[in-house]
């Protein structure tokens, strides 16, 4: 690995799915304030949905979600009835009939619950809002418990597109994170969705696992390329045993030294480009014909809490515990006990549990991470003047690149920073320059690589 680059791969920095980023979110938000935010909205502006099920069947050691392992039904079906009366409260909010132009199901599991559950949910949904006739419809599914029926009902229920947990193949690895799907199991779930017309397929690979080797993952990387999802997500592990109690049961002896996090990194981007699909930023992949190669290739590339996104929305409502959402005038958090949100919707409240009002610059500032994030460079005066700042306010970004500029990572000049192609795996590091907030901060960030 350059030697330059792995000065810098251990750096602490967070992922910029939002900013401000989501340890600045006060507590006790007022639901009153989210309220006035809805009634805001502009009625003719499609938005997005986000739709949050934390629960698994099967309890992954890597994992660092708020999930719940589930044995019993009673708790999803409590659960439904609770996305039912939110989902009814948060349109009743709303100042009119809304479109929806990505509507994503994340967790834990979304394909946890039963399929008659899952189509009673997305029911609602069609009730209370307007899904556009090109809406992309998604879920998140584990190929160890999803059955043949609810691939099915999926595609009659208007899915679009289908994401996986592939992680790792290596049986040692597997069996290190309590997570067995042979590549055979894989391979016959993608074929179902696709004979069932569900074409949109994506993979999440993940580095810096136990007992993880270069050479393991990259075997990994020709075994998915075979099967040609359309999306590749690459994480690297974020070892945090002190928030996520079941990383406990991952040795951290096990764990690959940070040179050899680094270099899987590196070397696995690689082997995902040469099996013919584009880089999108610093850990998404992308056939040339999917959506992410577009919107990168014109310019329209987001980031948000699912990641790299098309969704042109600047809205993105969340349903369900734990969930987060967006609005042009600041971020909400739902209740993450799913007990306590629950019972927030029994009130009739939104149950809100955190909140962030955007002030000052801080649109601004998200405006250049964005970019950063997704451009690998950035205009920082020319996106100030859009907000009507002074030229040069990013004097206190420009210091802190100084280092990483002398070192042939960044150039900083008259046109804005962009990242060196030395650099570009660093667009972390490069974005935390600019996060007002990071300095004073005392929340527990992943590395870089």
């Amino acid at each position: 690995m350059d030697p330059v680059v792995e000065r810098y791969a251990s750096i602490a920095t967070p992922r910029y799915t939002s900013y401000p980023t989501a340890p600045q979110f006060q507590r006790g938000f007022s639901e009153d304030v989210y309220q006035g935010w809805l009634k805001k909205l502009n009625p003719d502006a499609p938005i997005s949905l986000y739709i949050h099920v934390p629960f698994c069947r099967q309890m992954c050691w890597y994992c660092g979600c708020n999930m719940k392992l589930v044995k019993r039904e009673g708790p999803l079906k409590a659960y439904v009835e609770g996305l039912l009366a939110e989902i009814a409260l948060l349109a009743n909010a709303l100042p009119a009939r809304m479109s929806v132009a990505h509507l994503h199901w994340g967790g834990g599991t979304p394909t946890a619950l039963a399929p008659d559950d899952l189509e009673r949910v997305m029911t609602a949904v069609r009730a209370a809002f307007d899904l556009l006739p090109d809406a992309e419809i998604a879920i998140e599914s584990d190929p160890r418990t999803l059955t043949p029926n609810m691939i099915q009902r999926l595609a009659a229920l208007g899915f679009t597109r289908a994401s996986f947990g592939v992680q790792e193949f290596d049986p040692e690895v597997q069996r290190a994170i309590n997570r067995i799907q042979p590549p055979e199991m894989v391979a016959e779930t993608v074929d179902l969705f696709r004979r069932n017309g569900i074409d949109a397929i994506n993979f999440d690979l993940i580095y810096g696992l136990p007992y993880q080797t270069t050479a393991k993952l990259l075997d990994t990387i020709r075994l998915v390329s075979e099967m040609a999802p359309d999306r590749i997500a690459l994480f690297g592990y974020a070892h945090v045993p002190w928030v996520a109690k079941n990383q406990r049961m991952i040795p951290e002896s096990a764990l690959p030294a940070p040179r050899e996090r680094a270099e899987q990194a590196n070397c696995a981007a690689l082997a995902i480009v040469d099996a013919g699909y584009e880089a999108i930023g610093i850990d998404h992949f992308a056939k040339p014909h999917d959506g992410l190669s577009v919107a990168k290739r014109s310019g329209r590339l987001r980031r948000n809490f699912q990641g790299y996104t098309d969704d042109a929305s600047d809205t993105l409502l969340g349903v369900g515990a734990t969930s987060i959402g967006r609005t042009p005038m600041g971020f909400i958090q739902n209740q993450p006990e799913t007990g306590a949100w629950a019972r927030a919707i029994e009130a009739g409240e939104l149950p809100v549990a955190k909140g962030l009002q955007l002030q000052g610059e801080d649109t601004l500032r998200a405006a250049v991470i964005e970019r950063i994030m997704c451009d690998g460079a950035a205009d920082p005066d020319a996106l100030g003047r859009n907000f009507g700042a002074r030229p040069g306010w990013w004097a206190d970004a420009a210091e802190r690149l100084e280092d990483l500029a002398a070192d042939g990572l960044v150039q900083v000049g008259d046109s804005g920073i962009t990242l060196t192609k030395r650099g570009a795996p660093l667009a972390r590091v490069v974005a935390a320059a600019f996060d007002s907030y990071l300095p004073a901060g005392t929340a527990r960030h992943s590395a870089a690589l």
